[in-house]
């Protein structure tokens, strides 16, 4: 496990949690790229009530709950998750349920394979677990909360499809495993809760799951020049390694002459209507009209572009760019970036945008020694207005709630 670890986190080193990071209130610099449109940014207006998230630190097996609001930013409280002592169980991915009451942990570091935990918000008690396939990875629930989906990455297994794992949350049962692509990543699902969708980080597609019949439906080809959707699923067969950056994951930028997509990310419009596709490689997003299974348009986007997260008013595209250290909003309608904000660290990772739109908490990996940190940018002001370190290689991130101002 430590040979194959240290494989995955590159140069981080997993030393003690940095514990509850001494967090600031910024008022940052003006966005670096910022784009006039009919919607001028806005001042940015101090909370007049709390927001909170949960983060996951892959490196410390720890959950932070954060706290943003009129009295600045802090650590709510943290959790430990896991059940392996002398090695790291590697929390990757992170939702709360639709009510509230609960949120899920995949951790993608199992013996073998990995596990899919289910916690009590109202005091961290473990409810249930049940192991999944090699490397769980991004997740999301339905949003009646009765199914689990999550991707099993696959990171150290050969180049192979890999699955999607269904789990009924009310008993935690893994009731489906449906075989999709090779390291299926960015497990998203549609609002009316009737589609999955999951990006093929080495087949350079996106694939869809019925969430009525647990099969796949659909298939997408998301590399630049070759886009095509077909009906059910892809053609079995092993991806090349040629062109795609699996140790880095993401952080490799393009060879000269590669157009491959590697897909790092699929989520679908707040409506439903669209699916976009973060084309880590290309750096660009493609658009795909979902009723019709065509390509729309490929949106420019930050250097990396790895994770993304939409507004519910479905006015807004949020992009974390991971070469690019920075996030990028970029309006829907027509297609314009407009901020590109610089991330407090230098890996940026995931982005969970809070139910009333207002603000979208980034969170980043670090480097090395250098403890993690989620950032909060104001969605009207454009600008980051809070950041705070978390343990370290900070991934999976998820908005959970806006509850009254408390000191």
């Amino acid at each position: 496990m430590n040979r194959r670890l240290s494989a995955w986190l590159c140069s981080l080193v997993c030393a003690a949690c940095a514990g509850g990071g001494q967090g600031t209130t910024a008022q940052a610099p003006a966005p670096t790229s910022a784009v006039s449109t009919s919607e001028a940014p806005r001042a940015a207006v101090a909370p007049t009530q709390d927001y909170l998230a949960l983060v996951a630190s892959e490196a410390v097996d720890q959950i932070a709950v954060v706290r943003f609001g009129p009295s600045g930013i802090r650590i709510e409280r943290t959790a430990t998750v896991g059940m392996m002592p002398a090695d790291v169980d590697g929390p990757h991915g992170v939702a709360v349920s639709p009510d509230g009451k609960y949120y899920y942990v995949s951790t993608a570091h199992g013996t073998p394979y990995g596990l899919l935990w289910k916690y009590a918000l109202a005091n961290d008690s473990l409810v249930g677990r049940v192991m999944l396939g090699n490397f769980p990875a991004t997740l999301q629930i339905t949003p009646d909360g009765a199914f689990a989906y999550v991707v099993n990455f696959n990171l150290y297994g050969e180049m192979v499809p890999s699955s999607v794992s269904i789990v009924s949350t009310d008993e935690m049962v893994e009731v489906a495993r449906v075989t999709t692509c090779t390291m299926p990543h960015g497990s998203r699902i549609n609002a009316q809760g009737t589609k999955q969708y999951s990006a093929c980080m080495m087949d350079d597609m996106a694939v869809e799951i019925d969430t009525r019949t647990f099969g796949v439906s659909r298939h997408f080809v998301v590399s630049k020049g070759k886009e095509r959707g077909m009906q059910g699923a892809p053609a079995r067969a092993t991806a090349s390694l040629a062109s795609h950056d699996m140790a880095g994951h993401g952080m490799e930028p393009p060879k000269p002459g590669d157009v491959s997509c590697s897909p790092t990310w699929a989520q679908p419009s707040a409506d439903g209507s669209r699916l976009f596709v973060a084309c880590n490689k290309s750096s660009d997003i493609v658009e795909i009209d979902v009723a019709s299974w065509r390509l729309l348009r490929r949106i420019p986007a930050g250097e990396g572009v790895y994770n993304l997260a939409v507004t519910h008013d479905g006015k807004l595209l949020v992009a974390t760019n991971k070469r690019g250290k920075s996030a990028s909003v970029i309006d829907i309608a027509s297609g314009t970036e407009l901020a590109r904000i610089p991330t407090t660290r230098r890996v940026v990772h995931g982005a969970a945008v809070s139910s009333d739109d207002r603000y979208v908490f980034i969170s980043q990996e670090g480097v090395g020694s250098e403890p993690a940190a989620v950032d909060v940018i104001d969605l009207r002001a454009l600008r980051k207005v809070a950041t705070i370190d978390v343990g370290q290689q900070a991934g999976g991130i998820d908005f959970w709630k806006v509850a009254p101002s408390r000191p």
